[in-house]
Order: structure tokens, then sequence, then C-alpha cells
């Protein structure tokens, strides 16, 4: 695995800070059912990393106390942390919206036959991984098989009635683009995600996020072997959009990854950059309940290009239209 911070430590990118705290995005660990090419966490099934119920605890009181509104619930495949579904259950007792990064193929996992069903109890949105309409570039990205999953997937919370007019279940997809390349725009893919898995598969679903790739990680080591990293950091330079500075996600977002320590942003986090606390070489969670981080500096680099870069990327899809 090739180490990509290095090439960006030395950023011109802009000084920003915090606004209001929000969401609380939290990392239950690493271990995955999938070992897909774009990912940034560099998950799969041989990683053992994995939160545990004191940590959780941690999260549920921060959260608590912080009067967080969205809890995003990320991994690895998140649901394979044996306290998931504590944390969803306790975060709802809490009123707090709980978003599932959800790589749809857990659901056929042993032992999770009746998650989708815990998470239509839950009224949990679920934000699932469909890097394309189509099986050759899903299969390609994701591992063979991988899209006919995804499609009995989100059929199956379509029976539940998630991205049903009416039921309040929020059913998001989450677009990837297959390389080095900028995503094309949000809204016009959208409408091309409706056709195509509306009239092919029947599937239906409320909103489409475009993600830009982060040159991080599995994808960074990636265009790295590939002689591309350094052309990839050029496109996404070239491509900033200063307008977007104000809807990066580490504004309002905070990222805890499996051991309870906190960074600006998942990328972040995977690049072992902290959240910036007086002078502390890393702050976890715990030391930060009752803490109020607005207007605390945000550490960046030179991978934050990815989030304002044209359209615009955040775990909430792109910033502009």
């Amino acid at each position: 695995m090739h180490a990509t911070l290095p090439r960006m430590r030395d950023s011109d990118f802009p000084a920003i800070r915090r606004k209001r705290l929000e969401t609380l995005q939290v990392n239950l660990g690493y271990k995955c059912n999938q070992a897909c090419v774009h990912c940034h966490v560099n998950a799969g099934p041989t990683r053992i990393e994995s939160m545990t119920r004191e940590i959780v605890d941690d999260v549920l009181a921060f959260a608590r106390a912080a009067g967080i509104t969205a809890l995003d619930v990320t991994g690895g495949a998140p649901e394979l942390n044996p306290h998931f579904r504590e944390l969803v259950r306790a975060a709802r007792e809490l009123d707090i919206h709980v978003m599932d990064r959800c790589n749809l193929t857990i659901l056929e996992q042993p032992g999770q036959e009746d998650l989708a069903r815990f998470l239509a109890a839950h009224r949990v949105e679920v934000v699932a991984s469909m890097p394309c309409y189509l099986e050759q570039n899903v299969d390609r990205q994701r591992g063979k098989g991988v899209f006919d999953a995804s499609v009995r997937g989100l059929q199956a919370l379509n029976r539940l009635g998630y991205g049903q007019a009416g039921s309040g279940l929020k059913l998001t997809l989450v677009y990837n683009p297959q390389g080095a390349v900028l995503p094309p725009a949000q809204q016009s893919l959208e409408v091309d995600y409706r056709r195509h898995l509306g009239e092919k598969y029947a599937i239906a679903f409320n909103a489409l996020y475009v993600i830009t790739n982060m040159p991080i990680q599995r994808f960074g080591s990636m265009l790295i072997s590939k002689g591309q990293f350094e052309h990839y950091m050029d496109l996404l330079k070239n491509a900033y959009q200063a307008a977007n500075l104000d809807g990066v996600m580490c504004r309002s977002l905070v990222s805890v990854d499996w051991r309870g320590y906190v960074y600006d942003c998942d990328f972040n986090q995977m690049l072992g950059l902290p959240l910036a606390y007086k002078g502390r070489p890393r702050i976890h969670l715990r030391d930060l309940i009752g803490v109020d981080l607005a207007h605390n500096p945000i550490t960046v680099a030179d991978h934050c290009y990815g989030c304002t870069a044209g359209q615009g990327s955040s775990c909430g899809g792109a910033l502009g239209t």
C-alpha cells in the first residue's frame, strides 16, 4: 500500500474553521464483506478493527451533550460491529436521525437476514453504495456478483417501504466514478439512475449522492501504482471552486474512529490527521463531551481539493448543482 499523505502535506488549500456541530460520523470498524477498488477506508474481510461497547457509550454521551441531530454510521460494513444495533436503538431514543452507510450486499450475509426489517423498524435512513446502474461497471469496481446482490437488496428495501412516497423511509444511493475522473453532474445522473433502475428492476429511491473519489488509501495507492496520482491531483486543483468552501462537510461534522479518536472528517481519519485541539497530538471523544467546537480550525491538506472540485463533494453528495 503506497502512502499518499507525504505527497499532500505541503498544501496551499485555504484555511477554514468550523461552524455549529450537527452531525457525528462514527466509523464502527474496518471489517467488511467487500473490498472495493475505490474504498478510501481500505476495508475488507480480513480487517479486525471494531469499536467496543465502551466507546459506543462515549459516542452516545457526546451526542447527547452536543445536541447532535444526525448520526452517520459507517465502516467497513458498520452492521458487522456487534454493537451496531444497540447504537441505533439508543440514538433513535434520543430522537437523533440515523444514517446507515450500507453496501447492500450485507443484507444477504449470514446472521443479517433481519437487518432490513430492523432498519425500517427504527426509521434509519439507508445510504447505499451503488457506484453505477450497469452490472459490468459495478462488478468491476466492487466484485463479481455484487450488482445482482445490490439489486436484490434494493428491492427488499423497497418492499419494506424504503424509497416509497409517504413512507418516511429514506433510501439514498451513492455513486463513485470508475477511475481518476470527476463525477458527472449529480442531477442529470440521478435522472439516468431513476430511469434505468426503475424500468429494468422496478427500483425506487429518494436521492442520489455523487461523491468524488479521494486520492487516499486503496484508491490513492492505485493511482500511484499506475502513475496517475499527480495527474489526478492536478485535475482536482484545476477544478477548485471557492464557492464550495462554505458547504464542505467538515464545517458541521466530526468523524470518530473505532477507537474513539476525533477527526475533522472521515478522509482525515484515514490519513491519520486528527482534529486540532489545544495543541494535543490527538483528542479522544470522551475529552470533548460538553466542548463547543465552533470556530475551531480544520486540519487541511491537498486531498481537500476533492471536496471542492467542480460541483463539490461530501458525504451528502454534491455541494452545488
